[in-house]
């Protein structure tokens, strides 16, 4: 081998050693943003998977609540029936004060705002616990693509380094600039963009 194709050789090198060092830059910040990606992501999980369960308890604590509510209705209407066949005027008056509180035990049950566990009140926390879910669910699916968007970059950008085409840097690039914004969208608007 000659000196001249000696210094060529070695001015490849470095020029490919120069690409190599700005390759691994890339997959640096890409991986970066990976791990932001998936730590967003495990976390709208997880807080998709809470409000599930939250509202799920709710409507089941309104289910009993409705249960609640038809058992003391029936069962003042059965004795508003008797109330008003009954002759005995102190017998009436004893049946229809139990009616009346029974009638105000199942107005309680269906709304009761002091405590918030009226029927009407947990409807509407449970609607708010699954808005909760269906908007985190909806962030989880937007850091779940920008995820795959990083990885699939990655090894596009270690490819890049193997086969020395740049095609696959760029690539690698474009679909890291397209995780950075399924990243943003699934924070800033997770709405905006419906995946599933």
């Amino acid at each position: 081998m000659s000196a001249h194709e000696s210094m060529e050789h070695a001015e490849h090198a470095e020029h490919a050693s120069g690409s190599n060092k700005k390759i691994a830059l890339l997959i640096a910040v890409i991986a970066l943003c990976l791990a932001l990606s998936e730590t967003l992501g495990k976390g709208a999980q997880t807080e998709s998977i809470s409000e599930n369960v939250a509202s799920a308890n709710l409507w089941a604590f309104f289910q009993a609540k409705s249960i609640r509510l038809t058992a003391v209705k029936t069962a003042a209407e059965a004795l508003q029936v008797q109330a008003d066949t009954a002759t005995d005027p102190a017998v009436k008056a004893a049946l229809m004060k139990r009616v009346e509180g029974w009638q105000k035990t199942a107005a309680r049950y269906d709304d009761e705002p002091e405590t918030g566990e009226g029927r009407k009140q947990l409807a509407e926390r449970a609607k708010h616990a699954e808005h909760a879910r269906d908007l985190a669910m909806a962030k989880y699916h937007h850091f779940e693509v920008a995820s795959a968007a990083f990885q699939i970059a990655i090894v596009l950008a270690s490819a890049t380094i193997i086969t020395g085409m740049m095609m696959l840097g760029w690539g690698a690039g474009l679909l890291m600039l397209a995780g950075i914004a399924f990243t943003a969208i699934g924070l800033f608007a997770p709405h905006a963009v419906h995946l599933m």
